[in-house]
């Protein structure tokens, strides 16, 4: 489900991003990969909780299910995060540029 310009795209991940615990969850994934058990171990939530976090972090791209043996791990995928800090920082690129615009028209002299 992603429009043309990629903005439903940058929505959801940002809105899979505004909770504390499953930012928490992706920098340890961040870190390398761990398994939701191993997760638990680490914050302060239940493996339940833990594995409904990475479902909704699977599901906007941001990890991704590695099997090893009987375990499922998670892995961060950098690329969807790399598009989404590149998304950002032409959003803020375009803000300067205003900015800068307006600033000139301010400092110039009247006519």
């Amino acid at each position: 489900m992603t429009s043309a310009t990629g903005t439903t795209d940058v929505v959801a991940v940002c809105a899979a991003l505004g909770d504390e615990t499953r930012w928490q969850v992706l920098t340890e994934v961040g870190r390398g990969e761990a398994s939701a058990s191993a997760l638990a171990e680490r914050l302060p939530v239940t493996r339940q909780a833990i594995a409904k976090h990475l479902a909704v972090l699977a599901e906007v791209g941001l990890v991704e299910p590695v099997r090893a043996g009987r375990e499922v791990r998670y892995r961060a995928v950098g690329a969807r995060l790399g598009l989404l800090a590149r998304t950002l920082e032409a959003v803020g690129a375009r803000w300067e540029e205003r900015l800068a615009a307006i600033a000139r028209l301010a400092e110039s002299p009247p006519r």
